[in-house]
């Protein structure tokens, strides 16, 4: 029968120099780690906000399609519809313009014809235009439209941004 050995000297030295390994390692990884989980957040604010934009733009065609604007202003009424204030009014660090909704009217404003409407503004993304390859990541324009088919001929709705 054979007796075990006790670890030697060597071992017991090798076990402990291994010991504080995955913590540094952590460590070294930590910030690339909370830089990537920013950079999710911010896209996806930035992608809520292009979600909105189309959303505003399809009620804006909607609209003009059967030529209705509330309130005589097509344009007003559809920046009013902006879920935050942000949008409404471009005042916060990520939306630096308040969202401008244009009316293109193709054609005569005849029944058939088609009314396109889009929403646009400038989402600023956080500051990392200072990092080597990402100067063109500063600002972006984030761009909604949609186009309908008009179905009754074009008396209230005006074309032109406001």
């Amino acid at each position: 029968m054979r007796s075990r050995r006790k670890p030697g000297p060597l071992s017991r030295r090798r076990l402990r120099g291994e010991s504080g390994a995955a913590i540094v390692e952590f460590a070294l990884i930590l910030p690339f780690l909370c830089l990537f989980i920013v950079l999710i957040l911010d896209f996806g604010r930035a992608f809520n906000y292009w979600i909105s934009t189309t959303h505003l733009a399809s009620e804006g065609a909607r609209l003009a399609a059967v030529d209705n604007a509330p309130g005589g202003d097509l344009q007003a009424y559809i920046l009013s519809k902006a879920g935050t204030s942000e949008l409404r009014n471009g005042d916060s660090r990520w939306i630096t313009a308040p969202l401008e909704v244009c009316v293109n009217p193709g054609g005569t404003g005849e029944v058939g014809d088609p009314v396109e409407v889009t929403v646009t503004t400038t989402y600023h993304f956080l500051p990392i235009g200072n990092l080597p390859g990402f100067d063109d990541l500063t600002d972006m324009e984030i761009h909604g439209s949609a186009t309908m088919r008009r179905e009754v001929v074009a008396e209230n709705v005006s074309s032109g941004c406001g």
